[in-house]
């Protein structure tokens, strides 16, 4: 790469000096071999912010050759830029190619909780969570179980299994789809299910932060456990925030009131009952694959069944393993 690179930055260096030639003004002068070598070295790593430090270092110290200097990087970014969307055009087209079983990775997490509320004991906690991402097109499967038995009785049960396609729009539009299954029956369930279809925006973007947001109208079934059912219109709103605040701490904030997804806020709303899921977790990496993790969670239900109450928490300790 250093030897190719080179040679395209000489041949750069040289039609600089033909054109100031033919523009009548007197011949660049030739670098210091060394300030040369030193730019060469920055060239050959790759990285954008190491060549602008050196470039600049190189202008302070040679300050006759700066219009060079400039053609040198300026073919360094040509470069790279030619490179980068050679990369990315082919990665597009492997994803083209790929079929529905391809290009899937995820994580599985594993650890003990405490719960409050309904019940009042620590037990274990299992999770697994898939996704995939096409172009346009995004698949997350996540499924979770909380369990505890004391005593041969059972004191702790709950199941939750969500599915969530979305395919962009836009840069930053988005529309969802979503279908999850609950039981808990030391809540009042045997089991609720869930679907909704909406717009998502992704208000941040960025490498360190994420923020998405969406909202749509949902339809949900309640089996409870007293044998009754009820079925409801009802509407969605969901926020998941992403922090890295540093290469090995990660925030995550997800409120969603159909599914906890580990980092998100969602509240489901109809005119009988409101639930929300309330997630804050913060991820510790404690090798390239595997971290702890630590987080809080609140449910709330506005009219949970005759002999529930409104709330639950439950504190996670983890440890999670990406494939």
């Amino acid at each position: 790469m250093a030897i190719g690179n080179k040679a395209r930055l000489g041949k750069t260096r040289h039609a600089v000096i033909i054109a100031l030639l033919c523009a009548g003004q007197p011949a660049l002068a030739e670098l210091p071999e060394p300030v040369r070598a030193m730019i060469d070295a920055a060239v050959a790593t790759g990285d954008p912010a190491k060549v602008r430090t050196v470039a600049d270092l190189a202008r302070q110290t040679n300050p006759t050759e700066t219009a060079e200097i400039d053609a040198l990087v300026a073919a360094f970014e040509t470069d790279l830029a030619a490179r980068k969307a050679a990369e990315a055009e082919a990665q597009r087209a492997a994803l083209r190619k790929a079929d529905l079983f391809d290009n899937w990775n995820g994580k599985g997490e594993l650890g003990g909780f405490r719960a409050t509320g309904n019940t009042n004991n620590t037990g274990v906690t299992a999770s697994l969570s898939l996704n995939r991402e096409g172009i346009d097109w995004r698949h997350r499967f996540t499924a979770r179980v909380d369990y505890q038995r004391t005593g041969g009785v059972t004191t702790r049960e709950q199941f939750l299994a969500r599915y969530e396609p979305n395919v962009n729009v836009s840069d930053r539009f988005y529309v969802y789809a979503l279908a999850q299954y609950e039981r808990d029956r030391f809540q009042g369930f045997e089991g609720r299910y869930a679907i909704s279809g909406g717009m998502g925006y992704q208000a941040l973007k960025k490498d360190d932060v994420q923020l998405s947001v969406k909202a749509g109208p949902a339809y949900r079934v309640t089996e409870f456990v007293d044998g009754r059912s009820e079925s409801r219109i009802a509407g969605l709103v969901a926020l998941d925030f992403d922090w890295n605040i540093t290469d090995r701490l990660k925030l995550t904030q997800d409120t969603n009131a159909v599914a906890e997804t580990g980092g998100s806020a969602v509240a489901i709303i109809d005119s009988r009952n409101t639930s929300i899921d309330f997630v804050t977790g913060l991820d510790a990496a404690i090798a390239k694959k595997l971290k702890a993790r630590i987080s809080y969670a609140i449910e709330y239900d506005s009219n949970p069944p005759p002999g529930a109450v409104q709330t639950d928490t439950l504190s996670r300790i983890t440890l999670i393993y990406d494939f």
